[in-house]
């Protein structure tokens, strides 16, 4: 099994004003974006072609939008990936970049 493009833990995922997990995890492997709760379970998944990810553009640096399967999940990662060595989820802009290269967008 190939490792992930993209791993990260400790994620806030949440849908509407509904906070879903404090501490999910955002996977994207094998062409599919992953969303889990801190437990394993699968909240959602798509082809990451599918996948949106964008900025909202009233929230604070640590926050990213994922529509996948036509729902709006609200990831609240980190402002800045963390220091090397240190534990904790990469920056909100990481993750963005990372659905763009793997669903082989730019930009």
């Amino acid at each position: 099994m190939a490792e992930p493009e993209f791993t990260a833990t400790g994620v806030r995922i949440g849908k509407r004003l509904r906070q879903l997990t404090r501490a999910g995890q955002v996977r994207i492997e094998d062409g599919r974006l992953q969303l889990l709760t801190s437990y394993g379970s699968e909240i959602d998944s798509a082809p990451v072609q599918a996948v949106r990810a964008s900025k909202p553009w009233f929230a604070n640096e640590d926050r990213a939008l994922a529509d996948v399967n036509g729902t709006r999940y609200t990831l609240t990662l980190n402002e800045h990936d963390p220091a090397p060595g240190k534990p904790g989820p990469p920056s909100a802009r990481r993750f963005i970049e990372a659905v763009r290269k793997a669903a082989g967008r730019s930009g």
